[in-house]
């Protein structure tokens, strides 16, 4: 990794964290995809402070990056595309026992969504303009507003499918992989300037997981490498993982359907 040094240690940098999310990511998935053969529950433990480092790491690239609209776009065409992707994928292979329902994207994107809202707020705050303070608090509520009119189509068997494909174009929180979870995003984006009160938070959602008896707890083991990090960027590669996740995702579930029906 780009911030190890022999015989010193400077942290980690975006980059690395990145490839810690990936590798642990793989790992997780390969339980999803290949549970009708039995893999362990066990391998699913991996997967669980995934989301809240790559929501850690898209706070930090929103923060630096020199356009948060192209930021964004590329963020929603990686939504787009996973979820159309992932549906004609199954639609043409016809492998029921495990479901394409992954898209990181759509968390991502809704999260973006809200840290754009929020710069708009301050933007609007510092300018005493009230176009500017209005238009980020309709950025922050959108992916709610979006939910309950998703849900409201999806309560009505005429208009269900209409909600479902909706919901491939719209950000919408309650239909992110990891749902209300996506707010930690704009919490931390609040909180960017003090790595401890992230750090925080994260532990507040995993001691609200913990009681619940969920595994989603094991989130917390993302406060390490999050308190090493250094603050640099590391190597670049950054469409690397555009292209990693939906095609690891992809060829995974295609393996896993060649051995089930063989």
């Amino acid at each position: 990794m780009n911030s190890l040094r022999i015989g010193k240690f400077k942290g980690f940098t975006t980059f690395d964290l990145k490839i810690i999310g990936i590798i642990l990511m793989f790992i997780d998935h390969i339980h999803q995809m290949f549970v009708p053969m039995g893999a362990p529950n066990w391998l699913d433990w991996f997967g669980r402070p995934v989301a809240t480092l790559f929501f850690f790491v898209s706070v930090v690239g929103f923060s630096h990056t020199r356009s948060k609209e192209k930021y964004m776009l590329r963020l929603y065409i990686g939504m787009v595309l996973m979820a159309l992707g992932s549906f004609f994928i199954q639609m043409i292979v016809g492998y029921e026992e495990v479901q394409l329902m992954n898209n990181i994207f759509r968390d991502l994107t809704v999260g973006t969504l809200m840290m754009y809202g929020i710069d708009k707020i301050s933007e609007g705050r510092l300018n005493k303009n009230v176009g500017k303070i209005v238009a980020g608090i309709a950025m922050i509520l959108f992916p709610i507003l979006s939910s309950v009119i998703l849900l409201s189509f999806m309560s009505n068997p005429d208009t269900v499918m209409a909600a479902v494909w909706g919901a491939n174009f719209i950000p919408s929180l309650v239909f992110t992989e990891n749902n209300f979870m996506v707010l930690l995003i704009p919490l931390m984006y609040l909180a960017r300037n003090s790595r401890w009160l992230q750090c925080a938070l994260i532990a507040l959602v995993a001691a609200f997981f913990f009681t619940q008896g969920s595994t989603q707890w094991m989130m917390l083991f993302a406060v390490i490498p999050i308190l090493l990090f250094n603050g640099e960027k590391g190597r670049g590669m950054k469409n690397f993982f555009y292209y990693f996740y939906p095609l690891h995702i992809w060829l995974l579930y295609l393996v896993s359907a060649y051995i089930a029906m063989h």
